[in-house]
């Protein structure tokens, strides 16, 4: 029969242990934790019912630089978007910080003219890099589709732009034949091809 899964009666260990004893767990299925454990235990069992030490004090774990970017957060909420895949370039608090924080190296103003300064030197590096990088990513896109060879959302649209610039104008047409001319230029089927 198997053990119970009640916290309170035994420790995760010894759970593990009667499964092994009893071979409801394959050996080559305990967990990895299993061996270290076994190996080198605790002092003081890990149970449920072990009263927690009183007299240790609690330390906050704040960096420096949590306050400003708290504030930040709290006043501006940035609203971007963040690719996990792109490793060159930080975050939009990130790129606060560091600004930040070269100001305050300085030493000459107050920590709101700072903030203040800081901000607007986000602001105008963001402005250049928005500036800069359309071509870029223009670039990148395509370079990536003819290196790849599948097609993506860009340029399926810049396809489909580029098809409505060479058709000539038409006359107004109403009802069904309308909503049925307004989807022609973008091939809804490869838009969402794995």
């Amino acid at each position: 029969m198997a053990q119970s899964r009640l916290e309170k009666i035994g420790t995760i260990f010894t759970r593990i242990q009667g499964l092994l004893r009893g071979g409801a767990m394959k050996a080559e299925d305990k967990p990895i934790w299993y061996d270290v454990y076994a190996a080198f235990p605790p002092k003081l069992e890990p149970r449920f019912d072990r009263p927690a030490p009183t007299n240790m004090p609690i330390r906050n774990i704040f960096y420096a630089e949590d306050v400003v970017r708290a504030k930040l957060h709290k006043q501006n909420k940035p609203n971007e978007t963040i690719s996990l895949f792109d490793q060159k370039r930080g975050t939009q608090s990130q790129q606060f910080i560091q600004i930040y924080e070269q100001l305050r190296s300085q030493g000459a103003l107050d920590d709101q003219r700072i903030y203040d300064t800081a901000l607007d030197l986000l602001a105008e590096q963001r402005q250049l890099s928005r500036v800069d990088s359309p071509e870029e990513s223009l670039e990148l896109a395509s370079s990536e589709q003819l290196d790849t060879g599948k097609s993506t959302l860009l340029s399926d649209f810049q396809d489909a732009g580029e098809q409505q610039k060479q058709q000539p104008a038409t006359p107004p047409v109403s009802g069904k034949a309308k909503a049925k001319e307004s989807s022609v230029g973008i091939n809804i089927d490869s838009l969402f091809k794995d």
